[in-house]
């Protein structure tokens, strides 16, 4: 138990580090992840080592139940394919674009506007998409016009990890809770909706009282002649993104399972778009650069938590630390552990660990401990950078576009906006369950 626990504490240290100091690093022109080759040095070392048997992986691995991760995985791809080609084809720079006509000179209107819209496309989507698309347009946009990035910034980032919460795709940490507790589409939905909501206005109020002032002064209203080129495109992904989403909603009822409903969704989207240039004979930019931007890195660093946490199964630490948490007042202690694990583990790690750790809890307290970790997870992403992938991405894209967003700024609006707002939801979830 104890080398178990050294090796994995090593991981999620380094972990840590190399998502502050080193996120990345390049060879050529292949920019490569560091979060990923450590988790998997971890997982070989364990592996190598004996504390964890191959057989126990391969039985996780091929295991006909609601957490194998291929499955999930495969559910989170499926589901970002989705949501990448309607980017790529112009789709949410589009929403954003009418979004800022509509504001005209006001920057509160701009705000509530851009907000909401995060809220909504975040929902649907996913909250790592809305960041990789909206972050740079809000940056050009905002350098465009001469007026201050950071009220919009930190309201799509808090937006985008807030929101993701109501629908178990808006998040892979929400998929791998959800379906390790066997909670179905709609019956999660039921739950966080509320929690959603309430914690996503309560954000947006302490977002406007601390960029009150900002936000007072007119902007300089912007043409731009943005227009979607491929609207064949278009069209075929919103439609197998709106039939994808009917049939997860209905999922529990035909009892289908939510990873084959998105893989045959996105597999009939890539067919369709692919016929589609076959018969238009346009380019297949919009194919590949799809293709480039899904999170390959995120399969060895997902397999490789997997491995680690079967290892501290295994050893018994995740069962200790199970009883560290207890089984009282669930809601707070979860959600609160969570929250701070996040930002020393990154959330993906954080939830695969915490999926095991209730499994002593019995009835609504073990529904209460996965819910809540939920919030944690998603909310956990506002405290620092290494809370999640989404701050990764979008402190990297903050650098890349010059604009002045130190980890100090992260921090502390983090702190004033996270801390009320995982409050509210866990509040609210209190009620829920």
């Amino acid at each position: 138990m104890l080398a178990a626990g050294i090796i994995s504490l090593v991981v999620f240290f380094l972990l840590a580090l190399s998502i502050l100091f080193l996120p990345s690093f390049k060879i050529g022109t292949l920019r490569i992840g560091t979060y990923w080759l450590i988790a998997m040095l971890g997982a070989a070392t364990l592996l190598l080592s004996g504390l964890v048997s191959p057989q126990a992986v391969w039985d996780g691995l091929t295991a006909d139940s609601e957490i194998n991760p291929i499955k999930i995985l495969a559910l989170f791809f499926s589901m970002t394919f989705l949501s990448v080609v309607l980017d790529e084809v112009g789709l949410f720079r589009y929403l954003a674009q009418k979004a800022v006509a509509v504001a005209k000179t006001s920057q509160f209107g701009l705000f509530v506007i851009l907000y909401f819209l995060t809220a909504v496309l975040t929902v649907f989507t996913s909250n790592d998409i809305v960041i990789l698309t909206l972050t740079p347009f809000i940056c050009f946009f905002c350098k465009n016009t001469k007026i201050h990035p950071l009220p919009y910034l930190v309201s799509e980032f808090a937006a985008a990890n807030t929101w993701s919460m109501m629908l178990v795709i808006g998040n892979p940490t929400n998929i791998y809770l959800a379906t390790s507790a066997g909670i179905g589409f709609i019956d999660y939905f039921k739950v966080m909706a509320l929690p959603t909501v309430v914690s996503g206005i309560t954000e947006m109020a302490i977002i406007l009282l601390l960029f009150y002032r900002k936000l007072k002064k007119p902007l300089q209203p912007q043409e731009d002649d943005f227009r979607i080129e491929s609207k064949p495109d278009l069209v075929l992904g919103v439609i197998h993104l709106a039939v994808c989403l009917v049939f997860l909603v209905i999922s529990g009822y035909i009892g289908l399972p939510m990873w084959l409903i998105s893989v045959v969704c996105a597999g009939s989207l890539l067919l369709s778009v692919i016929v589609v240039r076959l018969v238009t004979k346009k380019n297949w930019k919009y194919l590949t650069d799809a293709a480039k931007r899904l999170p390959w890195q995120l399969i060895p660093f997902v397999l490789s938590m997997f491995i680690i946490v079967i290892c501290l199964n295994t050893c018994g630490i995740s069962e200790k630390l199970g009883e560290i948490l207890g089984d009282k007042a669930c809601v707070w202690t979860y959600g609160g552990a969570s929250l701070l694990a996040s930002n020393f583990i990154n959330n993906i790690p954080m939830s695969i660990l915490f999926s095991t750790l209730p499994v002593h809890l019995t009835g609504a307290s073990y529904f209460q401990a996965i819910y809540a970790t939920v919030v944690g997870s998603n909310i956990g992403a506002f405290l620092t950078p290494i809370g999640a992938l989404a701050g990764i991405m979008f402190t990297g894209l903050t650098t890349k576009y010059e604009v002045k967003y130190s980890f100090l700024n992260f921090v502390t609006y983090g702190a004033i906006i996270g801390i009320p707002t995982a409050a509210a939801a866990l509040g609210i979830l209190c009620l829920m369950v």
